[in-house]
């Protein structure tokens, strides 16, 4: 029996057998955890209901939903409270920013790109606790991912670390807010991962291999890695953390020159 075992879920942003959201679902699966996984369009559908069948009797419910859609949001959770009942966990792994917003140096960020930025990765965090907050009757975990580009200047992340440290800011709030409801936020800052997002960041698979080279574990980081902490994060194990960035990068962030010394 799993340290999930009974536990309701719901998890955003599965694409692929590379997304960090699939390492989450695998992991939380594993533990014994009954998951709701969305989609956003038919061809992301299409992939999550091919890989869904290797998380075994775990899914019960795949729904879609752009959380930039008050209706698709509904929609969700009212299917979520008939075929689930409640919810004891909420994983949201959801970003996007226009190309030329990440690659165009950061003075040149459009306003409309910024927005877009901001809302996407930021700003839904607040819609999905909002939304999830109701079926939460006996407590529960919120968990977000972010990354270090919003603390640190990061080569063509530009408006991303912006929408991130957002992201990680509103983490703090929606904490001190839930909390009296025994609702805990937090997000994992993870390491460079070989994601289809990531690959759209000029220069990633550069920056992948040297993490790799100079993180303290001289490795990069896994999805499996990143699943395994967040079950931990959504697990009664720990109950006494919320409002923390945890990160989950070999130990990365640690670091600071490492060129020039003797």
């Amino acid at each position: 029996m799993g340290f999930l075992e009974g536990k309701k879920g719901l998890i955003y942003g599965v694409r692929n057998q590379r997304s960090i959201a699939w390492g989450c679902a695998q992991s939380l699966a594993r533990e014994g955890a009954e998951l709701a996984l969305t989609f956003l369009g038919e061809r992301e559908e299409q992939d999550v209901k091919k890989l869904s069948p290797e998380l075994g009797d775990a899914v019960k419910l795949i729904h879609g939903c752009d959380l930039t859609q008050p209706e698709q949001v509904e929609s969700l959770h009212a299917a979520i409270k008939e075929s689930l009942g409640q919810l004891d966990f909420v994983i949201h792994a959801v970003a996007f920013a226009k190309k030329e917003d990440l690659t165009n140096p950061f003075l040149e960020t459009s306003v409309e790109g910024f927005g877009l930025a901001l809302n996407v990765s930021a700003y839904t965090l607040v819609t999905a606790a909002r939304a999830a907050e109701p079926l939460m009757t006996e407590g529960g975990s919120i968990l977000t991912l972010t990354y270090i580009g919003a603390d640190r200047v990061i080569p063509n992340y530009n408006v991303m670390g912006v929408a991130k440290a957002a992201l990680e800011s509103s983490v703090r709030y929606l904490a001190h807010e839930l909390g009296p409801k025994k609702i805990r936020v937090n997000a994992i800052s993870a390491g460079p991962v070989m994601t289809l997002s990531a690959r759209g960041i000029s220069g990633f698979t550069g920056m992948y291999k040297s993490v790799a080279e100079v993180a303290p574990l001289r490795k990069a980081t896994d999805i499996d890695e990143v699943g395994d902490t967040a079950a931990f994060l959504c697990s009664h194990l720990s109950r006494g953390i919320t409002g923390e960035t945890l990160y989950v990068d070999s130990g990365y962030h640690i670091l600071g020159m490492l060129t020039g010394m003797e």
